[in-house]
Formats: structure tokens, C-alpha cells, sequence
């Protein structure tokens, strides 16, 4: 199974955590993994890439954490919500692959 964790300062998401595999499929055959993978990727590309956010992404074999540093553009924090989004419908549309947790923590330092 699929873990997202995502940590929430209040209304914003501030970071996220992925690890895990969906074993909805055959390695390389699964959709579900294929899709996390793809939707992480142009989150991350697209919070450090195409907003310039100097977020700390730490890819190991098999765990991605995306944290945004404080003060962040808006726009750095709805990707995250939109993340959010595509792994709920994901864990609605593929049952038992993808487990969703949502942590609130006050006054977050990914330091």
C-alpha cells in the first residue's frame, strides 16, 4: 500500500510525504503506482521548477518528502492541496492501494 502523509500548519499543507507501493498490479504494469509517481513528479517540478520555490525534495528508494520552506508563495501551497486532492481520488477510485493521512502540526520547521 501507498502511504501519503501530508503535514498541515493550519489551513496550508506544508509538507508531504510519500512511500510505499499500490500492488494493484505486476511491477511495471501498475497504474496506480505509475499514476502517484507521475502526479508527485509534476508537483514537485512544478513548486521548484516553474515557481522557483526552493522547497527541500528528498527522493530515496522509495519515499519522496516535498517540504516547503516558510513563507512560501500561495501558489506553492495549493500544489500541495491539489496533491492532495489527486491522491484521494486515487485511494476512492483503487480501494486498499493508497492510504491518506493528514497530520496538523503548529508551527512547522522542516529544519
Amino acid at each position: 500500500m501507498i502511504t501519503a502523509k501530508f503535514l498541515k500548519d493550519g489551513d496550508r499543507i506544508r509538507a508531504v510525504s510519500v512511500y510505499g507501493h499500490a500492488d494493484y498490479s505486476d511491477e511495471g504494469m501498475d497504474i496506480v503506482c505509475a499514476s502517484v509517481s507521475s502526479s508527485l513528479q509534476t508537483i514537485a517540478n512544478g513548486i521548484t521548477e516553474v515557481l522557483q520555490v526552493a522547497a527541500k525534495v528528498c527522493v530515496d528508494e522509495n519515499l519522496i518528502e516535498i517540504n516547503l520552506p516558510e513563507g512560501s508563495m500561495p501558489s506553492a501551497y495549493d500544489f500541495l492541496e491539489a496533491f492532495e486532492l489527486q491522491m484521494s481520488i486515487l485511494s476512492e477510485d483503487y480501494p486498499g492501494t493508497i492510504q491518506l493521512s493528514i497530520l496538523e502540526v503548529q508551527h512547522y520547521d522542516p529544519h
